[in-house]
């Protein structure tokens, strides 16, 4: 089941981001409850999870950005796609972000963005599938310490 992420399952959900590149579940300290906390009573920040068994699979972030440009229609920037190992290649995490379209396109987004640090011609091609290009813009990043 597709859904928004209740505000009583942020421990599962740092479990999960432990398949995407966390090392270990962070100390519950009140940098990270005040953290939590903001996420959940931002409206425009949007915690997707798919629950398959009674636990979350799969995840993605979708936070909608208003926008000054493009008729004043904001748009949306996905991150922290994940998906347990093994649950991998049955369509859950592509179910998160079929979700995030939707939210996207209720608040009248003009595009969706998302980027990957992945290399993996099937992380790719899994993009791809969703809807995604990498041809129209190119992204640049800098690394803040």
């Amino acid at each position: 089941m597709v859904r928004e992420i209740a505000e009583n399952e942020l421990n599962e959900l740092l479990e999960l981001y432990l398949y995407l590149h966390e090392k270990s579940v962070p100390e519950m300290t009140e940098h990270l409850k005040n953290t939590w906390e903001t996420i959940m009573q931002d409206v425009n920040h949007h915690i997707i999870v798919n629950e398959i068994d009674n636990k979350i699979v799969s995840s993605c972030v979708c936070v909608i950005i208003p926008n000054l440009t493009r008729n004043i229609r904001p748009y949306a920037f996905i991150e922290n796609v994940v998906t347990r190992e093994d649950y991998r290649g049955k369509g859950y995490a592509g179910e998160c972000l079929s979700y995030a379209g939707k939210l996207a396109k209720s608040a009248n987004c003009y595009k969706m963005m998302l980027l990957t640090g992945s290399k993996k011609e099937e992380t790719l091609r899994f993009y791809r599938k969703a809807g995604y290009n990498s041809t129209d813009k190119t992204a640049f990043i800098q690394w803040i310490d």
